[in-house]
């Protein structure tokens, strides 16, 4: 590799992470704790996903289903949100949380 490829790779390495650390703070809401409990869970299974692909312990077919499965969550989590300007009730979390729990172990028995 010459010397102007490796500062590309470097740049868009740098340039990614910056990226991925904008992202993520964007998601967290002040004050907001139970919001930000389960988006941080959907980044945390999304994460696991990527690295089963990666890997090669999960195919594409069993990643797209468990995307499928926290597109689900993250939609009802909008709804319920909606419902309470921006906020989620203790047995909205507790509903969402036991989904989330559902996928976890889908996505380790894939992997496993």
């Amino acid at each position: 590799m010459n010397a102007k490829s490796t500062l590309t790779v470097i740049g868009l390495v740098i340039g990614a992470a910056l990226a991925s650390g904008s992202a993520m703070a964007q998601t967290d809401v002040p004050g907001h704790p139970r919001v930000n409990e389960v988006n941080n869970r959907l980044e945390n299974q999304q994460d696991r996903i990527n690295n089963g692909l990666k890997n090669g312990t999960m195919t594409q077919k069993q990643a797209a289903r468990d995307e499928t499965h926290d597109a689900n969550i993250a939609r009802r989590e909008s709804v319920d949100e909606a419902k309470h300007d921006g906020h989620l009730t203790k047995q909205e979390q507790r509903n969402l949380n036991r989904s989330e729990n559902h996928n976890s172990r889908a996505i380790y028995r894939q992997k496993h």
